[in-house]
């Protein structure tokens, strides 16, 4: 429903930004207000009460604002919304509305305002245009995403060919799946078509490409006779890692209070020179700049170099990311919210096994120093890692080594995560995780048992992403039942490690297919249901941060 004064003077994009949205209940310009049907309800009232003297949708947006419904007022830059009192103001009006091309500020917002060099300069100059394009012909972003994912999946296919044909054309279908990731979201914000399923498979799509990039190149290189299954996960893992360290941190500070930090400071100011921007957003190694390195690098190398490039450029990107983090929430004088600690909570993925060990230490827990809950979680991963490396093939050590990180991870998580460094709680057990996984599957040295920890470790980071992106849209986590459903990370670290011992090499491989078979049916069934239902949040994901 919408109200729009007859007497208003303005851009049509200024009337599309209050009135077409779908994200927000209400929302209003001068002059134009409109409200979905959660809102409609207070629109009656406000349409009672409000003080139409002067212009009625701005009378009622006030309304509004003082029942407390959140109005959403868009930032107009230079477009006009106005409502003109006379002769003379209309004129003016007027003439401010032919000095500005609405068509290019529309084009030009459709661009993210902060992304990587790759994507700014190489990308989005043209991108926009493709999303205008698809516009006018009715296409949506899903589709468009849809676009992008079938076509880094055939990338993936020549790149499964192994012929330097085959790799040339895969590193072109990468790029064009990445002009492709770009325009969806262009598209979405060109034409304001946010939508829950879009929200769901931009944030999931990014990630099947590229992993199922990296099992393609794998494939590749074993028909050349090279196996770079572990490079392959190893990739995958790093990644993941990765962008659990992002979503931690960001969850665990974002609505904290006295939330300040000379570190802080001293990155804002760093951003304020042009140079040290663009630098800083580089040697993150976000998508754009991912994408184009794997890109070119497949075409010109081999599948080996490109895994081996791609982990020590992530290694340092990680290093970066996590010691600026680390000084940050060293140096901040912070107080988390319980909100935060549920998020970091949820981000653990703790199983049965990890929640009995919280419950019987968590009086214990309590006069543990405020770092400790990061050092546990550590300790037991790196224990468990170790074991796996160092003790022979099916040793009974590993599965005690599994014990402990068990035991270890439910004493991390006994007490609320609201110590300083207490996000870097879930980074630990996924690393603990799938690098457990890792070793042993390498460890086995039977073929086929890497493909498998490959498809397992995919199956669980969907599962960690689809976590994150729910408590993104503040629908909380996934259902508890299907947390303890698939084992919690230490579950999964036990059952690998007793199938290791108790298995010969062959029936590893096959318990480690079935594993990650069931679990993706698990995880994809929920993931699925829960993001087309009426529940999921209505919002727009922008993609991986620059």
């Amino acid at each position: 429903m919408a109200l729009v004064d007859p007497r208003f003077v303005g851009h049509l994009h200024s009337l599309r930004l209050a009135l077409t949205d779908p994200r927000f209940p209400a929302a209003a310009v001068t002059g134009a207000l409109t409200a979905q049907p959660e809102a409609r309800a207070a629109l009656t009232r406000a349409l009672a009460t409000a003080d139409a003297a002067d212009a009625l949708p701005d009378a009622v947006a006030a309304a509004l604002d003082a029942e407390g419904v959140a109005v959403h007022r868009p930032e107009l830059g230079t477009l006009v919304a106005s409502v003109p009192s006379g002769a003379q103001q209309r004129h003016e009006a007027r003439a401010a509305v032919s000095a500005v091309d609405d068509e290019a500020v529309r084009l030009r917002t459709a661009v993210k305002s902060r992304d990587g060099f790759f994507t700014t300069f190489c990308i989005s100059p043209y991108s926009r245009y493709i999303a205008r394009w698809c516009a006018r012909r009715g296409l949506t972003p899903n589709q468009v995403t849809t676009a992008s994912l079938l076509t880094a999946l055939i990338a993936a296919g020549c790149a499964a060919t192994g012929t330097r044909g085959g790799f040339i054309a895969a590193g072109l279908l990468l790029l064009f799946s990445f002009v492709l990731d770009c325009t969806d979201g262009q598209l979405a914000r060109y034409s304001l078509q946010y939508s829950t399923l879009g929200a769901w498979l931009d944030a999931t799509f990014d990630r099947a490409k590229e992993y199922a990039y990296y099992a393609g190149l794998a494939l590749g290189a074993a028909r050349g006779g090279d196996d770079v299954w572990a490079l392959a996960l190893g990739a995958m893992v790093l990644q993941t890692v990765r962008h659990v360290v992002d979503f931690s941190f960001n969850e665990a500070n974002h609505d904290a209070t006295a939330n300040t930090s000379p570190t802080a400071a001293l990155s804002d100011k760093l951003d304020s020179v042009g140079w040290t921007v663009w630098a800083r957003r580089m040697i993150v190694l976000p998508i754009g700049e991912r994408w184009a390195l794997i890109a070119v690098l497949t075409a010109c190398t081999t599948p080996r170099i490109v895994f081996w490039v791609l982990l020590i450029g992530c290694a340092l990107a990680a290093c970066y990311t996590t010691a600026g983090r680390v000084l940050r929430s060293l140096t901040r004088r912070a107080r988390r919210t319980d909100r935060a600690a549920q998020a970091l909570a949820d981000l653990a993925d703790s199983g049965p096994l990890a929640e009995g060990f919280a419950a019987a230490f968590k009086g214990a827990a309590r006069t543990l120093p405020g770092f400790a809950a990061p050092a546990i979680a550590a300790v037991g991963a790196a224990v468990m890692i170790a074991t796996a490396a160092f003790a022979g093939w099916g040793s009974p050590w590993v599965c005690v080594a599994a014990l402990v990180y068990a035991l270890l991870s439910g004493i991390a998580v006994a007490r609320p995560l609201k110590g300083a460094l207490d996000w870097l709680v879930p980074p630990f057990f996924r690393a603990g995780e799938y690098v457990a996984i890792l070793v042993i599957a390498a460890r086995s040295e039977v073929n086929g048992a890497l493909p498998a920890a490959f498809g397992l470790v995919a199956a669980v980071a969907y599962h960690h992403y689809d976590t994150v992106y729910r408590i993104r849209g503040g629908s909380g986590a996934p259902p508890r039942a299907l947390v303890r459903a698939t084992g919690g990370h230490e579950g999964r670290a036990l059952v690998v490690t007793l199938a290791a011992a108790a298995l010969p090499t062959s029936g590893f491989t096959i318990a480690l297919t079935v594993l990650a078979g069931a679990l993706a049916l698990l995880v994809l069934t929920e993931s699925i249901r829960f993001w087309v239902s009426s529940h999921a949040p209505a919002v727009h994901d922008e993609g991986e941060p620059a």
